[in-house]
């Protein structure tokens, strides 16, 4: 939720700009200009619920969202919409499915039932499985069915100017096609069998423009993947009997709900690709102006990708990380915050396996937090009002007054290791000072939640680096005489009765490394070796706070066997 308010005249944020743009649009162009004043700013995206979603998706819709937020924050009137483009076909079979769902093939999503108990089809389990996550993930959209809408005939006065105006949407079809046009006089429209049931397998050939009535073939081999009943047969167009082809439908929606914005990823936008024609269409037939990015002339730019190890993701094919399981690597919140910070135009590339990206997301986000609270300055004004706003635009719960306790990420995560669960951790962070036992029960509820994430990351995704194990003796047999003799005199230093803080733990160690000779480096490689078996760990003043004086000694005593 956003608190504070940015200037309409130094908008520094891409969403607070494309809002500005859009806004500026609506005054200049008629009809926008009756549409928004109707239906107010419409932030419009869609999904075919063909399997798990993938995060890709997910970064469409928070930028949607992003913009939608920002248009309320200059008083505009806004709002985003998602739409489950549940009528669609059912095209190929992803991964997770059994394989008696290959009869299903060629049926809408809707009107297929869900591989998983407890939801109404096949389209409800993937696409509700989605919107489940939007509180998590701070997403304020208006949830809609594209089934529906045709269903209600929100459709039916743009299926009558498209089947009205066939043949100049072939002729658009045929300018845009590398192949040219291939004299088809296939129809812009595909009913749903009413044999069968299915709609990827039939072909329309005919409009009875008098009647209203459609004539159609149900094709056993009109397409690869699904066959056809060979049922012919005639139909009205309207009230859900079937539906535009994407491109169409595409260009269709935006008169018929009143689109003001609505982007997509890279591969909608490439020339001659489904944009394009959207475009012309919208323009050509509908007389209505495409949404932002576009314009009637302008293609527009779409965002970009968002890779997992570099791997674009695949909702059909069922390939790579969903939108629901990218929670399990991250906080939604921090990956609202990553999708906001990061500019449209600018590929994602994140790899929380085995890599340091989630170190790094943190601390991002961190420094973005302190800068928005004024508890680190920066001196460069406009980069201090943009992690200001970024931190607004990402932050899912109402904003706080006072800042959120923060534990850095690899601390929380040493920690956790060292005393073996959240509840020791936080007890530890007491002892140290880092937190006192009368916090609020916010920052609380913060700080564990990010042990929680920690404790998994450890677990299951963080490289061997971070992963450490506190010996219950120490390894004798890997330290050289030298180094063994420094280790105990520091035990001594140690064995005092009362609890040194980090700032003594070093005085101690500087005494012991001055005494004994030993070099700086060798003491700390011998003292990590006797602590994790590593050569190399966290700080080494924090790492015996976290393990406790007490227990760093009889680790160290050990070696005197």
């Amino acid at each position: 939720m956003t608190q504070q308010k940015t200037n309409p005249r130094k908008d520094i944020h891409w969403a607070d700009n494309i809002a500005e743009i859009v806004r500026n649009r609506a005054q200049q162009d008629p009809i926008l200009k009756k549409t928004v004043k109707q239906k107010g700013y419409i932030v419009y995206d869609e999904k075919t619920p063909s399997g798990k979603i993938h995060i890709g998706a997910g970064r469409g819709w928070i930028i949607h969202d992003s913009i939608a937020k920002a248009m309320r924050d200059k008083g505009m009137k806004a709002k985003f919409i998602l739409s489950s483009d549940d009528i669609d076909p059912f095209d190929k079979m992803n991964k997770d499915l059994p394989a008696t769902y290959k009869k299903y093939l060629g049926m809408p999503f809707r009107n297929i039932p869900s591989p998983e108990k407890g939801y109404e089809s096949f389209a409800s389990l993937y696409f509700s499985q989605c919107t489940q996550k939007f509180e998590e993930y701070g997403i304020e959209a208006e949830i809609q069915s594209t089934g529906k809408a045709y269903d209600k005939g929100l459709f039916n006065r743009t299926i009558k100017i498209a089947l009205d105006n066939a043949d100049k949407i072939q002729e658009i079809y045929s300018r845009f096609s590398r192949k040219g046009s291939n004299g088809t006089k296939r129809l812009p429209f595909n009913p749903i069998c009413e044999k069968c049931g299915k709609i990827g397998t039939t072909y329309a050939y005919e409009w009875d423009q008098k009647r209203e009535i459609i004539k159609y073939r149900c094709e056993p081999n009109l397409v690869d993947w699904a066959k056809g009943c060979g049922h012919k047969g005639e139909i009205s167009p309207y009230n859900g009997n079937g539906k535009f082809p994407w491109k169409v439908e595409w260009a269709a929606k935006w008169p018929t709900i009143g689109v003001a914005v609505e982007t997509a990823g890279k591969d909608h936008f490439t020339y001659g690709g489904s944009r394009s024609v959207a475009i012309a269409i919208s323009d050509e037939i509908f007389n209505y102006p495409p949404p932002y990015p576009s314009t009637r002339k302008e293609i527009g730019k779409a965002y970009e990708f968002f890779t997992i190890g570099g791997k674009k993701m695949s909702t059909s094919k069922g390939m790579g990380v969903s939108f629901v399981g990218m929670s399990d690597y991250a906080p939604a919140s921090l990956l609202r915050y990553l999708l906001v910070k990061t500019r449209p135009h600018a590929v994602i590339d994140f790899d929380p396996i085995g890599t340091n990206k989630i170190i790094l997301l943190y601390e991002s986000y961190d420094r973005t937090e302190r800068i928005y609270y004024n508890k680190e300055h920066i001196p460069n004004e406009k980069e201090a009002r943009h992690e200001k706003r970024v931190y607004e635009l990402s932050h899912v719960d109402p904003i706080k007054k006072t800042m959120p306790t923060q534990i850095p990420f690899t601390y929380a995560a040493t920690l956790v290791q060292i005393t073996g669960n959240v509840e020791s951790a936080i007890e530890t962070l007491e002892k140290t000072g880092h937190i006192n036992k009368s916090i609020s029960a916010m920052n609380r509820k913060y700080i564990t939640e990010r042990l929680n994430y920690a404790k998994k990351w450890t677990k299951e995704f963080a490289p061997d680096e971070y992963k450490f194990i506190v010996n219950k003796s120490a390894p004798a047999n890997k330290l050289k005489k030298a180094e063994v003799s420094a280790l105990l005199i520091f035990r001594n230093k140690l064995s005092q009765k009362r609890e040194h803080t980090e700032d003594e733990y070093m005085e101690l160690i500087r005494k012991t490394v001055s005494e004994t000779g030993i070099a700086p480096r060798e003491f700390y490689k011998a003292a990590y070796l006797a602590l994790l078996n590593k050569e190399h760990g966290p700080k080494l003043t924090s790492l015996i706070k976290m393990i406790g004086q007490k227990k760093t000694a009889m680790i160290l005593t050990t070696l005197e066997k």
